[in-house]
């Protein structure tokens, strides 16, 4: 069965159909937005660039209204909800479902598109391969923030005793890491990986762990106001996905409308069941397939092996490869 992550959206009074895919239409355009680091290193500083990223997927659905994109970033969650509030822009990725924000703004979030989350930053030879090796290191973190909570919470579950080493500043942090004083330093990994790909000529000395001490979900926001908006930019997402599920890419796509799998089929623009309810021309997903990539390649090329981060996959893949992200099935 299809699922979408839009019960709020759907659930939405005086919303006056296709409103915002009628302005993209028209202008042929679409100005969204994507969350770029702030210039600060203090404690509010807790996401890494995700702005190519959020940008790509921009790309996708401008591309599946037939639309260019202009792509304004965007240093805070709430700069960005007064921007859509405002009107001047349609689409905002990367915002942390938050209930109080989504009503002080009047904005409604989507089906995550990438899992960030408090991770681990360690020396590659001290040999912490695992949380549990961190019994008796020093670990730094930036005081009375949630990366601290979580540490507690962390450690304190699995029984692990740990030399707490608290900062102010994200900048001291890391220059104490590198410095040796820290053993690791725990923050979300899109800023890990930020911080790591700063350190220039000592990057492959650190790696990041598998283990995550919480997630925290990057979604499309869009304005309450627009049911039927809510649900192409939903669909353009779950077709990027689906689109690595079922082998379609960037440079393929086009060839694969002859696969004889009916899924395919209705990615590529073959049969219209992906059409239907969405005000959209037949190859819509096609468009957006054709634009970005699957879901994978627009990983790979912004927050992956091919990217500054170099983050691994780990639950942002699609659920038929142990991930969390779910396609069109």
């Amino acid at each position: 069965m299809r699922t979408l992550f839009l019960a709020s959206v759907l659930l939405a009074t005086g919303a006056q159909a296709g409103t915002t895919l009628d302005a993209v239409r028209k202008t042929h355009t679409l100005s969204c937005g994507a969350m770029t680091a702030t210039n600060d290193e203090t404690k509010d500083d807790t996401h890494g660039d995700t702005s190519a990223f959020g940008a790509d997927i921009c790309r996708a659905v401008a591309a599946a209204a037939h639309a260019v994109v202009v792509v304004h970033a965007f240093p805070s969650e709430e700069l960005a909800y007064r921007a859509l509030g405002a009107g001047t822009i349609a689409l905002f990725v990367g915002g942390s479902p938050d209930p109080g924000l989504a009503r002080r703004y009047g904005v409604d979030y989507l089906r995550p598109v990438f899992f960030d989350g408090q991770g681990l930053l360690v020396h590659k030879d001290r040999g912490i391969r695992s949380l549990r090796d961190l019994a008796g290191k020093h670990v730094c973190f930036i005081g009375t923030t949630q990366a601290e909570r979580h540490l507690n919470d962390a450690t304190r579950a699995d029984g692990i005793s740990i030399a707490p080493f608290p900062f102010e500043e994200i900048g001291e942090m890391e220059a104490a890491l590198v410095g040796g004083s820290c053993d690791a330093e725990t923050h979300d990994v899109t800023k890990l990986a930020a911080g790591r790909a700063a350190f220039h000529g000592r990057v492959h000395d650190f790696e990041i762990l598998p283990d995550m001490l919480s997630l925290d979900p990057l979604s499309p926001v869009v304005r309450t106001d627009d049911a039927d908006w809510a649900r192409v930019v939903d669909w353009v997402t779950a077709a990027l996905v689906q689109a690595e599920i079922s082998g379609v890419t960037q440079v393929n796509a086009v060839q694969m409308r002859a696969s004889a799998d009916t899924v395919v089929q209705e990615l590529t623009g073959v049969h219209r069941g992906l059409q239907w309810g969405l005000y959209l021309d037949d190859d819509w997903s096609l468009q957006a397939i054709t634009a970005v990539g699957n879901y994978g390649e627009v990983f790979a090329r912004d927050l992956g092996a091919r990217s500054t981060l170099r983050l691994e996959r780990g639950v942002n893949r699609p659920w038929t490869a142990g991930g969390l992200l779910w396609g069109l099935e």
